[in-house]
C-alpha cells in the first residue's frame, strides 16, 4: 500500500499532529515535561551529545544491521510494500538516530508523534514498535561498551541517559497509538452502511452533546445564545420584557476541596435539576460553567415579579442537598439585566448580568443585584483599562516601587517587596488593585510577571554595582504564572542572564492556590527550594486557610494580612488570631511578617508577641528605585524600644482633669527619671495608649465623660500588661472595690498624698511591672530558642528527605548498572575487600564456568593464581590467566573512586 511519510507531505502531517495534540488535550510543552519526571538532566543531554559524536564512526554498521531488522518487522506486520520500502527504512533509521542527538525540543516531540502516527497507519502493532526499540538498544549496547574502552562507569552513564530518552519516546508512541485506535473506530463506523441505525442514534446523541452540558444535561453556552436570540426576537415583536439572570454559587470551591470533585459534580447536577424543575416551561436555564448558571425569564413584565422569582430561587438554593449521607448547605449570588431597558443585544445582556452578579458577591453573597448605570460605568472603565493594558508593556509604562521590611530583633532592613505601578500617560500612577485582576483575566499576566522579575534582577545588579548591601526582594507570583509548565526554568534563565543569585529572591504566593492545587504546589515549591529561592505565603488569613497545612509546604515566611493588623491593639479577636499564627508558624520554624503596620503601638504589640518582621507605612511607604537606593544606603534601623527582648525606659501616664494636679504630679515624679505622659481625661488617655507603650497608669476617679474606673477597665481590656492605680480624693467604695476585685485596678491611693509615700508606691508598681516584663522576656528568649530549634529541625528534615531520595536514585542507578553489566557479552567479576565474589554477570558463568554459579565463593577457590598475579600487576594492565583449558587476558580496576563501593572489578578477554 502507498504510505505518505512526513517528508512527503509536511503540511498534512503537521495538521494531523495538531489534531492529535488537541484530541488528547496536550501540548508539546506538556510532553516535554515528561523528561522532568524521568529525572532527565543536563548531564544526560551532554552524555547523549558525547555518545552521538563517538558513534558517528559506526553509522554505516548501525544502518545496515538496523535496516535488515526493521525490514523484517515491517514485512511480518504487512506494513509496507516494495515501492515504499526504501523511503520507510530511511525514515525509520533517521528517526532512531535522532535519539542520541541531544536536541530534545518541540520539533523532536512533533517528530516522535509523526513517527507513532505513521507506524499506526502502516498497521505496525505496538508490540512490534517496542521490539524495534529493544533491537536498537541491543544493537547499541556492545558498541557503547566498545567505545567506552571497557569503562563501566561511562557505560552506565550512556545507557542510563539512552534508556530515559527511549522511555520518553515510547510514552509518546503509546499516546499516538491510542489516538489512532479512536480515529480508526470512527472511520469504520462511517464506512459500514449496515450500521446506519446506530450511526443515526450516535448522530442524535452527538447533536445533544453539542448543545447540552454533559454533567447537568442543561443547555450549554452555544445552545443558550441560540435560544436567547429567538426569545429576544419574540419579545421585540410583542414589545415585552426579558430578564437575563446570571447565578453563581457562593464559595463553591470549598465543597470541591473539602468534599471532593465527585460531590461537587453531584451538587451541580442537583442544583441544575432544581432550577429546571422550578422554572416555567417558557423560561430557560443553562449551565454556564464552573459554579455558574444562566437563566432567562420570558414571562415577567414588572420588576416586582423578578424580585419574587429571585427570592424563591434563593430559597431553592438554600434548601439542604442530601449527598452521600451529608447535608450540603449553599447560597447563591444573582445578577439581573433587563431587555430592552438595559441593552438590546445578547452579549451585553450576558456581560451586564455577570457584572451585577459580581457586585452581589462583593456585597457578601446570598443576594441578587440589578444592573445599573454605576455598574455600567465600572464595566466601561474595566474595558478601557483592558484595551490600554495591551500597549502598556510595549510602551514601557510600568515601573517598580519597593517597600522595606524590618526585623524586630535586630531592627535592620532585611528584605523588600517589589510593587508594580502603572505610570499611565493620562491617568497618572495607577495602583495594581486597579489593573492586575484585569491582566489576569486577559492572560497577559505572564508577560507582565516576566517583566517584573527581569526588572527586579536588573535593579539588584545595579544596586550591587553601586556598593549597596542588597537584601532579598519579594515578588508576588500570579496563580497563572505559577502553574505554567516552564515557569521555574524561565526564572532560572533570567537569573543566569542577569547574574543574580536565587537567594536574593523571595517568591510570594497567595494562600488560595494551596487549596485547589495542593499536590501540584508541593512539587513546585520543593523545586523552588531546591533551586535556592525563598518562599513566602502572602495575605495569610484572607482565604479559607488552616494553620495546620503550613507544615505540608516548605515556607520560609508567612505574611499576616493587614486586615488583622489595622486594629490589633483594640480588637481582641484579631490579636488572638495574630498570636495563634505567630505561635503555630514558629513551632514549624517559619518566620512571620506583619503587613500594614502604620502605628508605633501596632509595632510594639507585634514585637512583644514575638512577630519576626514588619512591613507598612510606619516603616516606610513604597519608594521608586532611585529613592530606594538612598534609603538602603542610610542603613535605617528601628528604635531600640521597639525591638524584641529589649529593656526600655519606665513610662508613667498621669490622667486628671485638673491641670494643677497634673503639674504637681509631674514635678514630683520627674526626679525619679520616668518618662511622663499626661492626659486631661479618660478618652485622651486611651488615645495616648494607642500610640505609646505605657508601664504604669495613675488616674483620678471623678472626671467628666468617663470616670477613672471606667477608663482603667478599658485600659485593662486592651493593655492588660499595664499597672493601673487610682489616685482620688473621692471614695466611691463600691465601684472601686469591684474594679480592684476584677483586676482593673492594682491599687487605690487617696488625695492629698504624702510625696515620699506616693513615690514609693509608684516605684513599687514599676518594680511589679518589671518583674512581669522579666518573666515575659525570659519566656520570649525561650520562644526564640524554640523557634530557631524548630527551623533547624525543619532544615534537617528537608536534608534527610533529599538524602532519602538520593538513596532511592542511587539504588535505581545500581539496579540499572547491574542489569547493564549482566547483559554485556564479556565476562566480568566483582570481588569485595575480603576476596568474596559479589558479582558475576551472565557471560562469566556461561563462558568461564560452564553455567556454574560462583556468587559467594572466594576468589582463591575459583581462580587460585589470581591473587598472586594481581599483587604484581598494576590496575588496568592486561595479564594472561588460564581458566578451564583456555587462556584469557584479564585486567582489574579498584572500585570506590566515585562511589562508596570497595573491592576489585575484573574483566576477561579471550586470547586470539
Amino acid at each position: 500500500m502507498k504510505v505518505i511519510m512526513p517528508n512527503e507531505a509536511i503540511s498534512s502531517v503537521d495538521e494531523e499532529i495538531d489534531t492529535f495534540l488537541k484530541a488528547v488535550n496536550t501540548t508539546e510543552e506538556i510532553q516535554l515535561d515528561r523528561f522532568t519526571y524521568l529525572e532527565f538532566t543536563r548531564s544526560d543531554v551532554n552524555a547523549m551529545l558525547d555518545l552521538s559524536t563517538k558513534l558517528a564512526a559506526y553509522k554505516n554498521e548501525i544502518n545496515n544491521a538496523f535496516s535488515s531488522y526493521i525490514y523484517c518487522v515491517f514485512k511480518d506486520a504487512h506494513a509496507t510494500d516494495s515501492a515504499n520500502e526504501k523511503n520507510i527504512l530511511d525514515e525509520q533509521i533517521s528517526n532512531f538516530h535522532q535519539l542520541i542527538n541531544g536536541n530534545y525540543d518541540k520539533k523532536y516531540v512533533r517528530g516522535r508523534i509523526a513517527m507513532g502516527l505513521a507506524h499506526r497507519k502502516l498497521g505496525l502493532p505496538f508490540s512490534a514498535y517496542i521490539a524495534v526499540y529493544s533491537k536498537y538498544n541491543a544493537l547499541l549496547r556492545p558498541l557503547i561498551w566498545s567505545i567506552c574502552n571497557s569503562n563501566v562507569y561511562d557505560l552506565i552513564q550512556y545507557m542510563d541517559a539512552l534508556t530515559k530518552v527511549m522511555y520518553f519516546d515510547i510514552g509518546i508512541a503509546l499516546d499516538s497509538y491510542c489516538y489512532g485506535d479512536t480515529f480508526a473506530l470512527s472511520q469504520i463506523q462511517h464506512e459500514h452502511g449496515h450500521h446506519i441505525e446506530q450511526l443515526l442514534a450516535s448522530t442524535e446523541q452527538l447533536l445533544f452533546q453539542k448543545n447540552h452540558d454533559g454533567l447537568t444535561g442543561l443547555p450549554n453556552r452555544h445552545s443558550f445564545k441560540k435560544q436567547l436570540t429567538h426569545l429576544l426576537q419574540f419579545a421585540e415583536n410583542k414589545a415585552s420584557t426579558i430578564s437575563v439572570i446570571k447565578l453563581g454559587l457562593d464559595h463553591f470551591k470549598i465543597i470541591n476541596d473539602g468534599e471532593g470533585y465527585e460531590t461537587g459534580d453531584q451538587v451541580l447536577k442537583d442544583i441544575g435539576a432544581r432550577l429546571y424543575g422550578y422554572l416555567h416551561k417558557d423560561d430557560l436555564v443553562a449551565y454556564w460553567g464552573s459554579d455558574t448558571f444562566t437563566i432567562v425569564l420570558s414571562n415577567v413584565e414588572q420588576s416586582s415579579d423578578v424580585d419574587r422569582i429571585c427570592n424563591e430561587i434563593n430559597e431553592i438554593i438554600r434548601a439542604p442537598l442530601p449527598i452521600n449521607g451529608k447535608k450540603i448547605h449553599l447560597t447563591c449570588s444573582m445578577g439581573i439585566a433587563l431587555y430592552p431597558q438595559d441593552c438590546q443585544n445578547i452579549e451585553n445582556l450576558i456581560t451586564y448580568s455577570n457584572s451585577a452578579m459580581n457586585q452581589a458577591k462583593e456585597l457578601g453573597g446570598d443576594r441578587y443585584q440589578f444592573f445599573n448605570t454605576e455598574l455600567d460605568a465600572r464595566l466601561m472603565e474595566r474595558i478601557t483599562i483592558a484595551n490600554e493594558l495591551y500597549n502598556a508593556i510595549e510602551n514601557n509604562q510600568f515601573c517598580l516601587y519597593y517597600q522595606p521590611i524590618a526585623d524586630l530583633q535586630s531592627g535592620q532592613i532585611v528584605s523588600m517587596e517589589a510593587l508594580i505601578r502603572w505610570a499611565h500617560p493620562v491617568r497618572g500612577l495607577i495602583l495594581p488593585s486597579q489593573f492586575l485582576a484585569i491582566a489576569e483575566e486577559l492572560s497577559i499576566i505572564n508577560k507582565l510577571g516576566e517583566w517584573i522579575f527581569r526588572q527586579v534582577c536588573q535593579d539588584i545588579r545595579q544596586w550591587q554595582a553601586q556598593g549597596i548591601d542588597v537584601q532579598p526582594i519579594a515578588i508576588n507570583i500570579s496563580p497563572k504564572q505559577l502553574l505554567e509548565p516552564l515557569f521555574t526554568q524561565n526564572l532560572l534563565r533570567t537569573l543566569i542572564e542577569q547574574g543574580v543569585d536565587p537567594r536574593f529572591i523571595i517568591l510570594e504566593i497567595t494562600e488560595g492556590l494551596f487549596l485547589h492545587n495542593s499536590d501540584a504546589m508541593k512539587i513546585i515549591l520543593k523545586e523552588f527550594k531546591k533551586q535556592g529561592f525563598l518562599i513566602s505565603m502572602d495575605d495569610f488569613g484572607t482565604g479559607y486557610s488552616a494553620l495546620g497545612y503550613l507544615k505540608h509546604y516548605p515556607f520560609d515566611f508567612v505574611k499576616i494580612d493587614q486586615s488583622f493588623i489595622n486594629n490589633i491593639t483594640e480588637n481582641s479577636g484579631n490579636a488572638a488570631i495574630t498570636n495563634a499564627v505567630i505561635s503555630m508558624a514558629h513551632s514549624m520554624g517559619i518566620k512571620v511578617i506583619a503587613e500594614g503596620v502604620e502605628h508605633e503601638a501596632q509595632c510594639q504589640f507585634l514585637s512583644k508577641n514575638m512577630c519576626d518582621q514588619i512591613q507598612g507605612y510606619f516603616l516606610s511607604r513604597p519608594m521608586p528605585r532611585e529613592q530606594t537606593a538612598d534609603y538602603l544606603s542610610k542603613k535605617t534601623v528601628l528604635p531600640n524600644h521597639l525591638l524584641r527582648i529589649t529593656k526600655v525606659s519606665r513610662t508613667l501616664l498621669l490622667v486628671d482633669d485638673e491641670p494643677n494636679i497634673l503639674a504637681a504630679l509631674k514635678r514630683l515624679f520627674r526626679q525619679d527619671g520616668y518618662q511622663i505622659l499626661t492626659a486631661n481625661g479618660g478618652l485622651e488617655g486611651l488615645e495616648i495608649l494607642k500610640e505609646k507603650k505605657v508601664d504604669v497608669i495613675v488616674s483620678d476617679q471623678r472626671m467628666p465623660v468617663m470616670t477613672g474606673v471606667e477608663f482603667l477597665r478599658q485600659a485593662k481590656a486592651s493593655y492588660p500588661e499595664t499597672v493601673r492605680i487610682v489616685l482620688s480624693g473621692y471614695t466611691e467604695l463600691q465601684s472601686i472595690t469591684d474594679a480592684i476585685n476584677e483586676g482593673a485596678i492594682y491599687k487605690f491611693l487617696t488625695k492629698p498624698w504624702d510625696d515620699q509615700q506616693l513615690r514609693d508606691q509608684i516605684a513599687e508598681a514599676f518594680t511589679q511591672k518589671e518583674m512581669s516584663d522579666e518573666n515575659r522576656r525570659l519566656g520570649l528568649e525561650i520562644q526564640t530558642a524554640n523557634q530557631e530549634l524548630a527551623a533547624a529541625n525543619r532544615h534537617l528534615a528537608e536534608i534527610l528527605q533529599l538524602k532519602e531520595k538520593q538513596i532511592d536514585r542511587d539504588e535505581t542507578s545500581l539496579d540499572i548498572a547491574r542489569e547493564a553489566l549482566q547483559y554485556i557479552p564479556i565476562p566480568m567479576l566483582g570481588i569485595d575487600e575480603d576476596g568474596m565474589i559479589a558479582f558475576a554477570n551472565i557471560a562469566t558463568e556461561q563462558i568461564l564456568f560452564k553455567n556454574t554459579s560462583v556468587l559467594g565463593s572466594h576468589i582463591d577457590e575459583i581462580l587460585p593464581r589470581f591473587n598472586s598475579i594481581v599483587t604484581k600487576m598494576e590496575a588496568g594492565k592486561k595479564f594472561s590467566l588460564g581458566i578451564s583449558d583456555f587462556n584469557y587476558l584479564a585486567n582489574w580496576r579498584a572500585m570506590g573512586e566515585s562511589s562508596k563501593s570497595r573491592g576489585k572489578l575484573i574483566t576477561f578477554f579471550q586470547e586470539n
